[in-house]
């Protein structure tokens, strides 16, 4: 007779995750027992260095990744970053062991307490099976749902004595779930469009999540329209070097109304426009526009502030809008000039970013979490290739080191850089002993400003020009990564600066530069 272990691997061969994230406890064992010699295990130190490692590797192989977490404890280290993850919209599929179920009456040392309960509301669906003989079914059930539209993560959890139970094999299933988009919705999309005086396109993550990177381009240069990034979006879905290439939206009210001005249509791809970070007052999009969303998340359609949304695939969608209509002719607005190349006299992080552009080898990712430097990363550090750039969407820390190393296990011919702040960093630096073990290239640039700088530009917002709590003095990144086997260098001049990021992107294994600013 088959066993629950035996089924349930057998299902996760069957769905490509052979790879799996996690930090075993004492309720997990049992299900390692036998573990498949074709299977890995990635460790990581901490919970939710685990997650966000598996958070990178599933959005670089658009394939659900499996985490295992131990019991309550480990799955309440991870949430953050299962918050990020259901932000991101990542197929994970999570599970966590719990206590026998002959002693779950006596509240037992290590039992999971309303364990479905406590991930909630990050996952899109959570099952604690009622028989042993239950669990792959829950499995199989967990990854259609996590990898059924809009992606997200899923959980269950599993007593510590159902892995050696006997249970009936289970069918790997296939589920096609994308979808198309209502085709009268789409014609009058077509239609507004082709009417238009003045289009604009907005695109979110949501446009390179489903691999509509070509169809914007052809998109946008078929009806002349300017394209915007949407405020704070994960992914890039557009070439920041094109000429219709416009900037990235701020995430408030009227600082995206005055940047849409002038427009009387906004088409919207993959992923809310109205995502703001401060309050604002007044219309939500300018005077005399009409707007259409399309994108396959039915929760931004839902709480659109302002005109239609079309629930779908965006890549299917545009296909759909490219066949509707002749190209239009339009006068199209010049590219904006390049900026003036910085010299290097005052080591800053626009200069950092700057060097790493024009010194990353080509096609290489990037995964940045340095929310000060965001506004000179748009301007020094363009993304120009599909699936070449990713970030946290929930604006939590800890995500960037550890979710370079999965997309780096995933993508291995590519180079991955990691841009990170040096507070964020400190959320999950145990996960440089991670990069260490499996060897993976990741070049780790961290912005060492000594402070929560992020905080402060915020604090002037509010007239605060003292703020506690958020000086970092002390820090030695190279020491920290030298200690759990990754080699680094300190930049505090341009030409230090220059001579480590070359150093480091032409290594084969895991290195880290701690890039001094003021």
């Amino acid at each position: 007779m088959t066993t629950v272990r035996e089924a349930t691997f057998a299902l996760l061969e069957a769905y490509g995750m052979t790879t799996i994230f996690g930090n075993p406890g004492s309720t997990e064992l049992p299900m390692f027992r036998d573990f498949p010699e074709h299977f890995r295990y990635v460790l990581g130190l901490q919970e939710s260095v685990v997650l966000a490692m598996a958070d990178g590797y599933a959005q670089a192989t658009r394939n659900a990744a499996l985490v295992n977490l131990h019991s309550s404890a480990g799955t309440g280290h991870a949430l953050g970053n299962l918050f990020t993850a259901y932000k991101n919209q990542t197929p994970l599929v999570v599970t966590a062991g719990q206590q026998a179920r002959s002693i779950l009456p006596y509240e037992p040392f290590l039992f999971a307490q309303q364990a479905t309960e406590f991930p909630k509301p990050f996952v899109k669906w959570a099952c604690e099976p009622a028989r042993a003989e239950d669990v792959p079914a829950a499995i199989a059930r967990a990854y259609h749902v996590a990898m059924e539209p809009p992606w997200g993560p899923t959980f269950v959890s599993v007593p510590i004595d159902d892995w050696d139970q006997p249970c009936e094999p289970i069918p790997a299933r296939r589920m096609f779930a994308r979808n198309p988009g209502d085709p009268a919705a789409l014609a009058e999309v077509a239609a507004a469009l082709a009417k238009a005086a003045s289009p604009v396109i907005v695109v979110g993550a949501g446009a390179g999540r489903d691999g509509a990177w070509d169809q914007v381009i052809a998109l946008a240069e078929r009806h002349g329209a300017g394209v915007w990034v949407a405020p704070l979006a994960s992914q890039c879905s557009f070439p920041e070097n094109h000429p219709l290439f416009r900037g990235f939206l701020t995430a408030g009210r009227e600082a995206i109304v005055e940047s849409l001005a002038g427009h009387d249509l906004i088409l919207v791809l993959g992923g809310p426009m109205s995502l703001y970070h401060v309050e604002g007052f007044g219309p939500h999009v300018p005077e005399g526009a009409s707007l259409w969303l399309i994108g396959d998340n039915s929760v931004h359609a839902a709480w659109l502030p302002d005109g239609n949304a079309v629930v779908a695939n965006c890549r299917l969608a545009l296909d759909t809008l490219l066949a509707a209509a002749a190209p239009v002719r339009r006068d199209v607005l010049p590219p904006t000039a390049p900026l003036p190349r910085l010299d290097g006299s005052v080591m800053t992080d626009a200069y950092v970013l700057q060097q790493i552009a024009a010194l990353r080898p080509a096609g290489s990712i990037i995964v940045e979490e340095a929310a000060s430097s965001r506004g000179a990363m748009h301007e020094r550090l363009p993304i120009t290739e599909p699936d070449t750039f990713y970030t946290t969407a929930s604006g939590g820390l800890g995500y960037g080191l550890p979710a370079a190393i999965g997309t780096a296990l995933a993508r291995r011919g590519d180079k991955v850089v990691a841009v990170l702040g040096d507070g964020a960093s400190m959320y999950a630096i145990q996960g440089l002993h991670a990069a260490a073990q499996l060897g993976t290239p990741v070049s780790f640039v961290i912005i060492k400003n000594g402070r929560y700088e992020a905080l402060h530009s915020f604090g002037r917002k509010f007239g605060m020009q003292s703020l506690p709590g958020t000086q970092l003095p002390h820090l030695d990144f190279c020491a920290l990564a030298q200690a759990q086997g990754v080699a680094a260098r300190r930049a505090e001049t341009a030409a230090a600066l220059d001579e480590a990021l070359a150093w480091s992107f032409a290594a084969d294994v895991p290195t880290l530069v701690e890039a001094v600013v003021d």
